[in-house]
């Protein structure tokens, strides 16, 4: 019997030591929340009104940051349950550089949180083509 606690108590000693990530991937994580005020659906992807310290800033996220091609997913988007869950967005960092965005959105549509942008409405410099996620605070 001691033979055998001594040999689990060696095993739970030694797991950590197999269990560690060697791809090499020592990274810096960190995340930044901010409140979501609106909503909007363009042709380009989502443009989003954020509270800031100063009032608000709109920011671009690309529809192709939600795709899954070549393992470059940049965002994601967590449908909240119905209820006093306001929409959020958490933009993580590795290293200080952008990683990714993430999402908190009311489940309908027709929330109040999400709008509608009038047609011909020029949104193209809230979405930046070098992949640059840069928040305002």
């Amino acid at each position: 019997m001691k033979k055998l606690i001594f040999a689990i108590i060696l095993l739970a000693l030694i797991m950590p030591v197999f269990a560690q990530n060697d791809s090499g991937e020592n990274r810096n994580l960190y995340y930044v929340n901010v409140a979501i005020e609106r909503i909007f659906t363009v042709s380009e992807g989502y443009l989003i009104v954020y509270r800031t310290q100063k009032g608000y800033a709109t920011i671009g996220v690309p529809n192709e940051w939600f795709w899954d091609t070549e393992n470059l997913r940049k965002g994601d988007m967590v449908r909240l349950p119905r209820g006093v869950n306001w929409p959020t967005m958490s933009v993580f960092y590795a290293d200080g550089e952008f990683s990714h965005v993430r999402l908190y959105v009311h489940p309908s549509r027709s929330h109040s949180s999400w709008g509608t942008v009038s047609q011909g409405t020029d949104v193209s410099g809230y979405f930046p083509g070098d992949g640059s996620f840069n928040l305002q605070f």
